[in-house]
């Protein structure tokens, strides 16, 4: 383990990296780097305060690096000290990527791909604890699929945790990726209903691109071909109240004259793009599978959707958070994993997630926001799976979207009474 210590307003930040087995079942498969940040308030640095990890959205979303501090960590600086962990295959934890796996044949690949799930994060977690504070528990935040991983902790090692906090990350426990695409695609629909009801004009203007696309071939900065089909992806922001608006500016700088603009072929590849994130792609659909294969779910499901066939649709509807196959042919960050990820579609053995049993008797607290209108993760079937965990306490909210937790500091106050029997 190394430390490298340094000060910037408002915090004080200590950068450790930990060697950990692949394989937690086979320490002699090799070893891997987590990483992970500590953060403390200033002066805070040589009182024992009790730890909180944060566990970040994705999956494969490094966690986030606190350029200007966000509303949850400023109000947990206050009472903890915070570790940042980059999730395996993330960030500065040994990253999982073309460049990296580009040695590995496809099988290998989707095997190294397969052992980055949230089992294995919950077991890197275990070490580093261990290895920080020893046998004391410590706090999870988990934020979307954050969230996901902090039920497979209480599933997986539960005596490592004095309290859970969730935010927009309540999956089903039991259900395959197919209920969670069908329950999705309308809710995304609804978001572009809001959006369009804000900007009715962009519905002409979104045609327009759509069928500009078809007719031409227009080459982003980056040098990869946008497509109609890349286009009617950016609706992926549309549950974030931080993005929702984003999308809007993009389209009223859409044209010069008749061809799409730079500035709207940068901001578009912004989005699309998987080249910072590409194990969100990878195992997007992976990590809902438990002893089942997800058979491309988001693909199959939107057959039973008409609103999203660009053909047949009178509206240009934008997709949310769907991962479709040819992803893998057109985006350059995914190309060299598309054998990869057919095979991580077609794995039926996968191992389960959650012991539901040990949920069902799980003494933690437990303290979840729900997200009333959430677009990524449904609110019936996360209070269906809460209904599963004993001493969880769950708040049903419309004042926020998904990213809740991160604008304002009321959301992880009101978590934090909640464990508190407060609230």
């Amino acid at each position: 383990m190394s430390a490298v210590t340094y000060r910037r307003p408002g915090l004080l930040a200590k950068d450790h990296v930990f060697r950990v087995p692949l394989r937690h079942d086979d320490p002699g498969a090799g070893e891997i780097e987590v990483f992970g940040r500590e953060v403390v308030a200033p002066g805070r640095q040589d009182q024992a305060l009790p730890w909180l990890v944060y566990l970040q959205g994705g999956p494969g979303g490094k966690a986030e690096r606190p350029l200007s501090t966000s509303a949850w960590l400023r109000r947990a600086l206050q009472d903890y000290r915070v570790l940042l962990l980059d999730q395996r295959g993330t960030g500065r934890s040994t990253p999982a990527n073309r460049q990296t796996l580009a040695g590995m044949s496809a099988s290998e690949q989707a095997e190294h791909l397969s052992l980055l799930r949230a089992d294995s994060i919950v077991r890197d977690a275990e070490v580093l604890r261990e290895r920080l504070i020893g046998d004391e528990p410590w706090s999870v935040l988990g934020q979307s699929f954050g969230g996901f991983c902090a039920l497979t902790y209480l599933s997986l090692a539960p005596d490592g945790l004095r309290q859970v906090m969730i935010t927009g990350g309540i999956p089903t426990l039991t259900g395959h990726a197919d209920d969670v695409y069908r329950a999705a695609y309308p809710r995304v629909l609804r978001k572009n209903d809001a959006y369009f009801a804000r900007y009715p004009a962009d519905a002409a203007i979104a045609r327009r691109i759509v069928e500009h696309l078809a007719e031409h071939e227009v080459i982003m900065p980056t040098g990869e071909r946008l497509t109609p089909e890349r286009f009617q992806s950016l609706g992926s922001q549309f549950g974030h109240a931080a993005r929702f608006d984003a999308l809007h500016y993009l389209l009223e700088e859409a044209f010069v004259g008749d061809a799409l603009s730079d500035t709207f072929l940068r901001g578009v590849d912004a989005v699309v793009s998987f080249a910072e994130r590409p194990l969100y792609a990878a195992l997007h659909e992976a990590i809902y599978c438990q002893d089942s294969a997800s058979g491309w779910s988001a693909q199959r499901v939107r057959r039973e959707f008409d609103a999203f066939d660009l053909g047949r649709a009178d509206r240009v509807n934008f997709t949310g958070e769907m991962i479709y196959p040819w992803m893998f042919e057109q985006d350059p960050a995914l190309v060299p994993l598309r054998e990869a990820a057919d095979l991580l579609a077609a794995k039926s053995d996968w191992p389960r997630l959650y012991d539901l049993d040990r949920l069902a008797r799980n003494e933690v607290p437990v303290a979840a926001a729900v997200y009333h209108d959430d677009m990524y993760v449904d609110r019936d079937q996360a209070l269906e799976a809460a209904q599963r965990v004993r001493n969880a306490r769950v708040w049903v909210t419309n004042e926020y979207e998904h990213d809740g937790v991160k604008a304002a500091p009321a959301v992880l106050d009101r978590l934090l009474a909640m464990n508190r029997g407060e609230a």
